[in-house]
């Protein structure tokens, strides 16, 4: 067994639940498959407060206040929403435009190609991205959507990847230190292929690499994974 494998597996013991976490997100099943609650995940996600204090409970209030009652059911009726109401819930105006313009590129895409439904829509759109090209994309062209939240969107669409955020970075490059493997995390785009690397010698998914990296975190002395087990089989 080569040295980053052990390391890597000594992490991955760490988190045994998250290969049934990443399986549900390659099959768009996040947030009961809603592609609205995984939208407005990704655009409150964005801004960078706490995933788990502060995005999940405000998700979680959307869900209750616009889904539940009929007022958002679909990417069409995000986009018209009042903003003003949606507010309400999460502040942040800068995340509400992300959350209405991808949703509009989404709901374009589904009318255009004549899908059925709105996770289809976004699975669709995940499967053409092309990383190595976000700046480019409809979806990374819209103001407040960085290489993050494309890639976020694309794992919710179903692509095997990583996101390159800086808890990320950190532990994967802990990994390396810590198996003494010479490989670049020098850029973005270099530090995502050096995952989907360590993920090909290690016999684990890109997609398990991230969440391992969040999910191995403590607060208050406490595991994420532990934490908020009640939690993450639903998000």
């Amino acid at each position: 067994m080569n040295e980053l494998k052990k390391v890597v597996d000594s992490y991955m013991q760490k988190v045994p639940e998250v290969k049934d976490y990443c399986t549900r997100c390659l099959k768009t099943e996040r947030w009961g498959g809603s592609a609205v609650l995984m939208i407005v995940d990704a655009a409150f996600t964005s801004i960078g407060l706490n995933y788990f204090q502060t995005v999940v409970p405000r998700v979680g209030e959307f869900e209750k206040l616009f889904l539940k009652t009929g007022k958002v059911t679909c990417l069409g009726d995000l986009v018209f929403a009042n903003i003003k109401e949606l507010r309400g819930v999460w502040k942040n105006r800068r995340s509400w435009e992300v959350a209405k313009s991808v949703a509009s590129y989404l709901a374009y895409l589904k009318k255009e190609i004549e899908l059925k439904t709105d996770a289809e829509a976004l699975i669709y759109w995940a499967k053409n991205a092309d990383v190595k090209k976000w700046k480019e994309d409809a979806i990374g062209k819209v103001s407040g959507v960085g290489i993050n939240t494309f890639q976020y969107l694309r794992m919710m669409g179903g692509v095997d990847t990583v996101m390159p955020d800086k808890v990320v970075k950190r532990v994967i490059k802990e990994i390396l230190e810590q198996a003494k493997a010479k490989m670049s995390t020098s850029d973005d785009s270099t530090f995502i292929e050096t995952v989907h690397k360590i993920a090909e010698r290690t016999g684990y998914r890109p997609i398990e690499l991230c969440w391992m990296t969040w999910l191995v975190q403590s607060e208050a002395g406490v595991d994420r994974s532990v934490k908020y087990a009640e939690v993450l089989p639903r998000i």
